[in-house]
This record gives structure tokens, sequence and C-alpha cells, in this order.
């Protein structure tokens, strides 16, 4: 006898997918505002799900976040996912808790290196997909290319016949609107369609409550009163508050604990529930050290799920304490100690860093997925009131049977034509391949290169001034290839270094302006060894930046000539990082970004120099 497979029809799990700025999460906050979920007083934020503050600031998803709605009877799980690879450990795990993904596609940019990434790990767990073609309202709009472009890329990412035929909505996100045409003129005021389509295709979750216990950890938490929080999903089963169970770590051991606390999420509350069911995604806490992957069973039927797999790092960094001569005048936390137990406690939350020791008690290497996984733990540092000194980041090397590889990334290139000739030459010598090359009708270029990840290193700004800021650049990791002999890329300029310490000078300035750009402003406090600019050759200049105008009684012939000082170039986190050579540092603080050599002494730094020669 057959036994039918029995579906929850009251849930559904979704999770919302798309490439960065694509408009995921204002559709979130859409979909929050047009349910029965808030109370009609709550004002919602713009952009509610992005509560941390860099979030806010960059525009940009970092964490994952989950939220459930009421339509018609039926709950929506919804998960917001990062769109940018870097934080692809989010998404991966993401995609096992749900049953379904909405992936939102920018009806005239289509689709981009993000939306083929998080698109790929969707079609690997076998989820049903939805498309909504966003910013339908745009006047640049192009509906009908863009669904053909996202079928194009289904079919290259191997998806069944089933998954291509994903029914497709039109949406406004900005504007709360939404229809199954792709007319801007037919858009309703309503975010019904989405709802109905979601409701109508994905699946509810299968209902197998009766059976003994299952719940796995996707995400973590942490809460200075409860501990550490495990997010997953119920697979199997019911789960009680006061349950003793088991946790079957990833090392292979167990360990009983009893569920003292459960939280479910509405809107963007997370409630205290009693129980939770097959189906359920829910936060539960009342063990120290749960880890993503983890399973929790009774203690008398231990069946663990398959172990997640995490995206393993694919880019490094040393960390060091703060050791400049303006070492501890502007942090908080300034002792290798302190710095220490906070990269230790980020751990407790993100499982795709890893944090090892060195042969010095004030340095870690720190891995992470890419610079901007990085720079953002270093910027949430700097702004918690830590000093810490950074390295220029290096790709980590792995052998892949036998042989040395390394990471390469795939970047997508939009950029006016006139530009792409300096592009291609450029991505050339940091040993990048072209894979595709379309020319748009309205004058503009789409350049597809797989580059060695540290060809990238560094690229950025250069890729800007290369194109006068019209070029817009997306990269995300593709695979690990055989590593590519030699030095790639990398500043092609020397620095300017500061001899001694004191405030800088506009007489001062106006002499070492005529060397190279300036990185440091009238009366910036400098030290022997600090990077005050870049210099117009390829070798480092140590230069005067604090010498005052001798003051004599002697009438000089040019004593009416001024200087005319040029705009010092101030440099943002990642642009420092970018700057980074292999001599340098990066001192980061609560006020201040310095660079600096890592040598400060001039002779000995000239000593060390012709050593290596």
């Amino acid at each position: 006898m057959i036994k039918l497979t029995k579906l929850r029809e009251d849930i559904r799990n979704v999770a919302i997918i798309a490439h960065v700025d694509h408009g995921k999460t204002t559709l979130v906050d859409e979909l929050l505002k047009q349910s029965q979920t808030l109370d009609a007083r709550k004002e919602l934020a713009e952009r509610a799900m992005d509560s941390n503050a860099l979030e806010q600031e960059r525009g940009i998803t970092i964490l994952a976040k989950n939220t459930a709605v009421e339509y018609n009877g039926t709950r929506i799980n919804i998960l917001d996912t990062p769109g940018h690879a870097d934080f692809g450990g989010e998404v991966e795990r993401i995609m096992k808790m749900v049953d379904g993904v909405v992936l939102v596609v920018d009806a005239y940019e289509g689709t981009m290196p993000q939306t083929r990434f998080v698109l790929k790990k969707a079609l690997e767990q076998n989820l049903t997909p939805i498309v909504v073609v966003n910013k339908i309202d745009k006047p640049s709009a192009r509906p009908a290319e863009v669904v053909d472009e996202v079928l194009e890329l289904f079919i290259e990412l191997g998806a069944d016949d089933e998954q291509l035929d994903f029914p497709v909505v039109y949406a406004s996100a900005i504007n709360g609107s939404s229809s199954m045409s792709d007319n801007p003129a037919d858009q309703e005021h309503t975010m019904a369609n989405i709802f109905d389509t979601i409701i109508d295709h994905i699946p509810g979750p299968v209902d197998n409550s009766d059976e003994p216990l299952q719940f796995q950890v996707s995400l973590l938490d942490y809460n200075d009163y409860v501990g550490r929080i495990g997010i997953g999903r119920v697979f199997r089963g019911t789960i009680k508050v006061g349950d003793s169970v088991t946790l079957s770590k990833l090392d292979g051991t167990t360990k009983n604990f009893r569920v003292t606390k459960l939280f479910g999420f509405f809107g963007l509350d997370r409630q205290e529930i009693q129980e939770a069911k097959a189906g359920d995604l829910i936060a539960l806490s009342g063990m120290e050290d749960i880890f993503v992957g983890e399973t929790v069973t009774p203690s008398d039927h231990v069946e663990p799920l398959p172990i997640l797999h995490i995206d393993e790092p694919t880019l490094q960094m040393t960390f060091l304490a703060n050791n400049s001569p303006f070492a501890g005048r502007e942090g908080k936390w300034v002792t290798s100690r302190k710095v220490e137990e906070r990269l230790v406690s980020e751990l407790q939350t993100d499982v795709s860093l890893r944090v090892e020791n060195t042969e010095s008690p004030d340095k870690w290497v720190v891995s992470g997925r890419g610079e901007l996984h990085l720079s953002i733990l270093i910027e949430t540092m700097r702004r918690e009131g830590y000093e810490l000194q950074v390295s220029r980041p290096e790709v980590i090397i792995k052998e892949v049977d036998g042989v040395a590889c390394e990471p390469f990334e795939r970047v997508q290139i939009d950029t006016p034509e006139e530009y792409q000739g300096s592009i291609i030459q450029a991505l050339s010598e940091r040993k990048g391949d072209m894979l595709d090359m379309q020319v748009t009708g309205n004058g503009q270029a789409r350049l597809i290169f797989l580059v060695p990840a540290r060809g990238l290193i560094g690229f950025t700004t250069e890729f800007m001034s290369m194109t006068r800021g019209y070029g817009i650049m997306n990269h995300t990791f593709d695979q690990y290839l055989p590593a590519v002999k030699g030095e790639i890329g990398g500043r092609h300029r020397g620095s300017l270094i500061s001899m001694d310490s004191g405030q800088v000078t506009p007489y001062a300035m106006g002499y070492v302006q005529e060397r190279g750009q300036l990185f440091v402003d009238a009366g910036t406090e400098v030290y022997g060894g600090m990077i005050v600019g870049e210099h117009s050759r390829d070798n480092d200049l140590t230069v005067n930046i604090t010498k005052m105008k001798q003051q004599t009684n002697v009438r000089s012939s040019n004593k009416d000539s001024t200087s005319v000082l040029n705009t010092p170039k101030i440099l943002s986190l990642e642009e420092s990082l970018e700057f980074l050579g292999d001599d340098d540092y990066l001192e980061v603080t609560p006020e201040s970004i310095r660079l600096r050599k890592q040598i400060l002494d001039k002779a000995m730094r000239e000593k060390s120099t012709k050593k290596k020669k």
C-alpha cells in the first residue's frame, strides 16, 4: 500500500532571492504592509528588515532575516536573503529551510552574477521557483527580454521541466503594485498577485508531525539574556517547551538538554511559543554550544540530518592589535585580549568566518568569503570602539587532487562601449579570460570574464577611474582552478611616506603635492612611517609633510606667490584596503583610518627591502 504524503496547507516557507539592489528588501516591506500582519497603527520604516546600521547605510542585506505574514488564513514564512556572494554562506543554509523561492529580477538590468549565484543554490535544492520582475515602472524597463534572460539562465543552470514552468509576476515594490501582465499600465495597487502565486505554486511543507522529532539549525543568533539561539526548521515531529532532547554535534558526539524557550516569527517580532511542529520555522534556546548544521532529536530516537555544507573562505587577512605611535588614543578596546575576544565572539554567529592564532599573541589570521565580508567585520569592530590593524588581503590557495588551486571569480561589467578596450586590456593583464561580450543598441557593452580573485584585489578604484564612474562591475565566486603563476595586478605606483611626526602644514603640502596625490589634509596629525599619499612613480618616497615656513626678516623675491593646494583624496575603508601593499598595514580606530608601513623607521625599512631583493 502506497503511503500518500500529507502536506500542511496552512503554511508556506519561501526565500526571497536576488542580485544586490534588485529590490528584495523593499518587496518584503510591501508584503508586510499589505498582509493582515502588522498593527494598522504601526509605522513601518523603509527597508525595515535591514535593521543593522551598516545595512541601512549601504543599502544591502548582510544577514538573512526571517519574518512571517498572514494572508487569507495562510501563514507565509518569508526569509530575506543577502544578494551579495560574500554572504553566500547565509543563502546556502536558507535554501534548506524553505520549499520555494521568489526570484526578484530588475526589469532593466536583468540577470546579474549574483542572480546566477542565488538561483544556482535554489535549483540545487530542488526548490519551486516564482519569478518577480521588479521595477516595472522604470522608463527603461524591458520585461519581455528580461523574462527570456531568466529562462536562458534556468536552462543554463540545468533546471528540470517543472522548474522551467515558472509563473511570472510583474511588480513595482516601491509603489506597492503588481500584476500578471508585463504592461506597466496594468499594474494594480496590491501585492495580492504575489501572495496568490506563492499560495498556488509553492507546496506546503510535509506534515509528518506524528513521527520522531528532527530540527536542524541553519542560522545562529545571540542574546545576552538567553545566550546562543539556534534558528531553523522542524523537518519532522513536534517540539515543546520543557522537552528533554538530544543534540547531535558536528563531531559525532551527542549532548542532552532541556528546551527552555521556543520562539516563532510574526511580522517583525519574535514571539514566545509553547510548541512547534513539522514545517515550522522557529528559534530555540537552552543550549550554550549549538552550531549551524547540528540536529535536535528525541533522546530515544537519535537520527541526525546530513550536515549542512558551508562554502569555504576564499580570502584571508592578518588582524593585529594596534601598535602604532598613536595606539590607544581613540579606541575603547585596544588590548590584544579584547580584540581576540571580539573575533571569537563573531564566530558565534558567522559560520563562514575562520579565526586562527599565530606564533604572536597579538596577531590572528582571519579568513572570510571576500573583501566585503571582511571589511564589514572591520567596520563593525571600529564602530564598537575597537582599535586594530590589518594587512593586505590574500587569496587562500587550496590543494585539489595534488594541484595548487586558487579561487576564480565570474565578473560581469556593464560599460559604455568607448571604455571596453581599456577594460579588456586591464583584466587581461590580471590574467582574466573573456567569456562573452554583448553590445546593446544604446552604446552599452556587457563583458563577462573569469578572473583569478587576487587579480580583482585593488581593481575597483582603477576600474572606476578607467570608466569615469560610468562602468558597473559585479563579481561572484565561480570555482577553484589551478593557480596562475607569477604576480597579478596590484598597484603600479609607490607611496608617499611621512618622515616625521607632527601636524600636516599647508606650506609642506604645496611642495609634496607635486610628487603625487595626497591622502591627508592640513592639520592632520601624522607619524613617521605613515603613508600620506600615492607617489606618481613606482617607488616609495619619504617626504617632509610637517615642514613649517621659516620666519625671517629678509624679504624674499617670491614672497607674494601663493601655491594653490589640490584637494586631498580622503580614502574610505574599502579604498584603503585596496591600496595596501605587501609591506603595509591599515590602522583602524573609531575615529581614524590610517595607512602605514609595517616598518616605520626609514633606515630599517630600506635595509629590509634590500634584503628581500
